[in-house]
């Protein structure tokens, strides 16, 4: 089976993940700018990151078959710092019209405040004017009150929620995002987030209509191959076909596809590292 990881931070991975994800039938991912362990201080330091996931990453990635694509944005963790804030989304146009930038994320909740609110409001407003996919990182302390003013805010925007991913749902938030009408993501570590298992569950009781299943793997015990274990769960717990299909690939190919930028090429093949150039 051909799977996409739809986010997954391969900047925190090594190149041996890379070649792992190829072997196990991985073949593109999308990698959302994130926190990078440290509160940037300036506004070119986030500039400078975009551009290395936008181009050096892309370069590793097909190296090793994958096919690389990225979304940008202000993460809601670094929202508090107003001023910076509001330069580093002043900024972003460059990178959201980079040829390798399927959608802007991630954005949202971390604490659920006024400032990481205003942050969230103005890069929704800047994708909806752009007609670009978002990713949406519901925040992981207090997940239900931030899954419900996210829904709020995007109601009272009156976005295109179907052009809206939900990310890092639990059983607690599942159908909230799902009856919202935007999509919505799961995300699967060995220890903080959701298992294999219960992914399985929750696809069988809401369905695998607007789902989307990621292994995110940053910078903490993560596994770039949580996909995979997935879909082996699901097919010990006898789920059809279809259901795995869309749940690692359909989905994840219907929302990207809303992106004219999203052109993946899946019969990528791995270049031998002798030949490699730096």
């Amino acid at each position: 089976m051909i799977i996409i990881e739809p986010h997954i931070h391969m900047y925190s991975r090594t190149t041996d993940d890379y070649q792992a994800m190829y072997k196990a039938g991985i073949r593109a991912c999308v990698e959302p700018s994130f926190w990078m362990g440290s509160n940037r201080r300036y506004a070119g330091t986030f500039f400078d990151y975009f551009q290395l996931i936008l181009e050096f990453e892309t370069v590793r990635a097909r190296r090793f078959g994958l096919d690389h694509f990225c979304a940008v944005s202000l993460n809601p963790k670094e929202a508090e710092n107003e001023k910076l804030a509001n330069e580093v989304i002043a900024g972003l146009g460059e990178y959201l019209d980079h040829p390798r930038c399927v959608a802007l994320g991630e954005v949202g909740f971390n604490n659920i405040t006024p400032n990481e609110e205003k942050a969230f409001i103005s890069q929704l407003r800047i994708a909806e004017e752009r007609k670009m996919p978002v990713i949406v990182h519901l925040p992981h302390v207090d997940k239900l009150r931030g899954t419900q003013r996210s829904i709020e805010i995007i109601k009272a925007e009156g976005l295109t929620r179907n052009r809206i991913v939900l990310d890092h749902n639990t059983e607690e938030t599942i159908r909230l995002s799902l009856e919202s009408g935007c999509y919505a993501g799961m995300t699967v570590y060995p220890i903080s987030k959701l298992t294999p298992e219960r992914v399985s569950n929750m696809v069988r009781e809401y369905g695998s209509e607007r789902v989307t299943v990621n292994g995110s793997a940053d910078w903490g015990v993560s596994d770039p191959l949580s996909l995979v274990k997935v879909v082996e769960r699901m097919s010990q717990d006898g789920h059809t076909g279809k259901a795995m299909q869309d749940v690692v690939f359909n989905n994840a190919m219907n929302f990207y596809s809303q992106s004219s930028n999203w052109k993946p090429e899946l019969n990528l093949v791995p270049i031998d590292p002798h030949q490699f150039q730096r």
